[in-house]
């Protein structure tokens, strides 16, 4: 089968979408399938020529869902699509985010062939505004590309919730996979963070969404406790250089800020942790990184929010706390601090439950779902040929 991979967000930057295109693509071709897969790319990187990849012009950054969101608004990209398409002559195409402005919408209005789209986040209010008036306004022009998918995916119930207000149709939910031979809980912790503090780990963009300011909020009613405590905060966003001086106003000592961390380097940071700490607001669809902690057997303590809350059983694999709310995460840190039996029974349960998103079974039932999808286009044309 030839298949093509869209994703409308800069190749050239991380990202969650950006990741779950990549490992499906990595599934995909150890099956032995041919696999493009198209992407806008900026800088020395979007230059750059990467097998498999076909890059699709640069980007312009646009703030989406809290967050900003690289992605191609040339007017010359549906042009370029329409070249691609016909040169490639894939047998499916799969649209991540397919109602994103850019490479999404163009490659939706110009597919002639089986398509598919995965919605990957819980909220798409803010891509045209922040109220539900201006979205409404835009709905008239998105449905006839929503419609023009064969087959809808939704990574976790809370996307499906929120898009099927919008638009409903028949979502298969098959969610964000986790690579068990990246992280796992015999990864070498990193040895300068093993010197007898407990660790308390953070991992994320520094985005008002991802709360970390309620963490760090958090952390006098912890040190009360537990004084031998480090926080380490993992990532980069624009609200890191204000954290930062936050706590050096507090005159805080070793609460860490790495800044941007390797993909090869991320897995060793879980194993050095303690406690795994996701304390969000919302907008999260699934929340890949509470399944890294659960494959690194780190304890999860999380926001309860329909994302998170899709990953975590309360009390069973990590515990949930009320968002927005520094106090109860620093009760459930410090519990997890002081009782080592509810500690690894959470490990336990998180270990177990990350095996059912590896990416091996995630991108079957990927396949699976396209298999599916041509067995129903296939059926239709043998009962309605075209006429003569």
């Amino acid at each position: 089968m030839k298949i093509g991979l869209v994703s409308p967000y800069d190749w050239s930057y991380p990202g969650g979408v950006r990741d779950h295109v990549w490992h499906l693509a990595e599934q995909f071709i150890s099956m032995g399938h041919d696999l493009r897969i198209l992407a806008p790319a900026s800088g020395i990187q979007g230059k750059k020529p990467e097998k498999y990849i076909l890059k699709m012009g640069s980007t312009t950054p646009i703030p989406i869902n809290g967050s900003i969101a690289r992605i191609n608004l040339d007017p010359s990209l549906s042009q370029r699509v329409r070249a691609v398409l016909q040169r490639e002559r894939f047998d499916v195409i799969h649209v991540h985010e397919p109602l994103v402005p850019g490479l999404s919408q163009q490659v939706l209005r110009s597919s002639r062939t089986l398509t598919v789209g995965t919605f990957h986040t819980a909220s798409y209010s803010n891509m045209y505004s922040t109220s539900q008036l201006a979205y409404a306004s835009a709905y008239p022009l998105l449905r006839p590309l929503f419609y023009k998918l064969s087959g809808y995916i939704a990574v976790s119930t809370a996307a499906r919730q929120f898009i099927s207000r919008y638009f409903p149709a028949d979502y298969r939910i098959i969610p964000n996979g986790i690579s068990l031979e990246r992280f796992g809980p015999g990864i070498p912790p990193l040895p300068h963070l093993m010197d007898g503090k407990q660790n308390i780990l953070f991992v994320g963009r520094f985005e008002k969404r991802k709360g970390a300011k309620y963490l760090l909020r958090a952390i006098p009613a912890i040190r009360e406790r537990h004084p031998n405590t480090r926080f380490i905060f993992v990532g980069e966003g624009r609200l890191r250089p204000g954290f930062q001086r936050y706590v050096e106003r507090q005159g805080w000592q070793d609460v860490v800020f790495t800044g941007y961390v390797s993909d090869e380097e991320k897995p060793s940071y879980f194993t050095s942790a303690h406690v795994f700490c996701a304390p969000a607001i919302g907008g999260e669809s699934l929340g890949i990184v509470l399944l890294e902690a659960m494959a690194s057997g780190v304890p999860i303590v999380a926001s309860d929010i329909k994302g998170y809350a899709t990953v975590v059983t309360q009390g069973v694999d990590g515990l949930l706390t009320t968002p927005r709310q520094p106090d109860e995460l620093a009760g459930a840190i410090s519990y997890l601090l002081t009782y080592e039996a509810p500690r690894q029974q959470l490990i336990q349960a998180g270990l177990v439950k990350a095996r059912d998103y590896a990416w091996t079974l995630v991108a079957r039932r990927v396949m699976d779902y396209y298999c599916e999808l041509l067995d129903a286009r296939a059926t239709a044309s043998r009962s309605y040929p075209r006429a003569l």
